[in-house]
């Protein structure tokens, strides 16, 4: 398969593009700062030469958003919602002009579109989708997304949880905390942790791109999401560190601003089940926590 990694440089998209391309497909990554010889320059917002390798691609993948990992100032609220449309709206129409087009979109949105969830199990049939910076941004997001119908298109949502890997997103931070007995839980500790495995993610991608029914939103996170105080409490074991410091929500308040990022990537509970993976018959390697931090710790 001819592969196109929009925005493709980041942790999911280097693991992606290894992922592929070791079972044999032309991967090609649209960056704003193009090093290898499979990648093409691009800004996200306009169209260019890079219009002319979705010609014949057989899968779109577009990565691209300004990480949420700051602080909500008007400047970057601004960003984070720009990056975001933009570059939908410009993959659109270098679609649109296509003459042989690609047969399917998988575009990023986010599990952080269902509300603060600590006993409603969200699955994309059922959930509970609120009103506020962040659930707005992935509305916004997933109406540019669908709102034009390409024909013999399949479009994919991505409502990703917090993947876990060992190079690159959050799982090497929380691993650093614990090691020097930060590792308690945050806040109250009951706010549910949805996550997924980056092997699982890549294989999840893989499998939707093999099965023509799915198509729409879709929950790419595990089956089993837990308590943040029980996921800090099994790193912990799994590290073989015996003792984590709590910290309070007027604590993490002060360090996120020292830090430059906000308290709702770690206090929102996000309570997610990937319905539409598991009846369609996608297997996961690691469908609980104790597995997955077994395999990268």
């Amino acid at each position: 398969m001819k592969i196109i990694i929009a925005a493709g440089t980041g942790f999911l998209g280097k693991n992606l593009e290894k992922y592929f391309t070791e079972k044999g497909n032309d991967v090609y990554i649209l960056t704003r700062n193009p090093k290898q010889k499979n990648e093409l320059y691009w800004d996200a917002k306009t169209l260019g030469e890079w219009k002319k390798i979705l010609e014949n691609s057989d899968v779109l993948i577009n990565l691209a958003g300004k990480s949420v990992d700051c602080r909500y100032t008007e400047k970057n609220q601004k960003e984070i919602y720009n990056s975001r449309i933009e570059s939908t709206k410009v993959l659109q129409q270098a679609i649109d002009e296509c003459i042989h087009k690609p047969k399917i979109w998988l575009n990023s949105s986010s599990a952080t579109i269902y509300v603060h969830s600590e006993k409603h199990l969200n699955t994309e049939e059922n959930g509970i989708i609120g009103d506020d910076f962040s659930m707005n941004i992935c509305k916004s997001w997933e109406n540019e997304f669908f709102k034009s119908e390409t024909e013999n298109l399949r479009k994919v949502a991505l409502r990703t949880s917090i993947v876990l890997g060992n190079n690159g997103g959050a799982f090497p931070k929380l691993k650093s905390l614990t090691k020097f007995g930060l590792g308690g839980k945050q806040g109250k500790g009951n706010q549910n942790v949805s996550w997924i495995h980056i092997d699982d993610f890549c294989r999840a991608v893989a499998f939707i791109l093999e099965h023509e029914n799915i198509s729409g939103t879709i929950n790419i996170t595990a089956p089993n999401p837990l308590s943040n105080e029980e996921f800090m409490k099994k790193l912990r074991k799994q590290m073989k560190i015996p003792f984590g410091l709590n910290a309070s929500v007027w604590q993490l308040e002060i360090a996120s601003i020292i830090l430059n990022t906000e308290t709702e990537l770690l206090l929102k509970s996000r309570n997610v089940y990937p319905e539409k993976l598991i009846k369609s018959g996608f297997e996961f390697t690691y469908a609980n926590i104790e597995s997955a931090f077994n395999n990268l710790v």
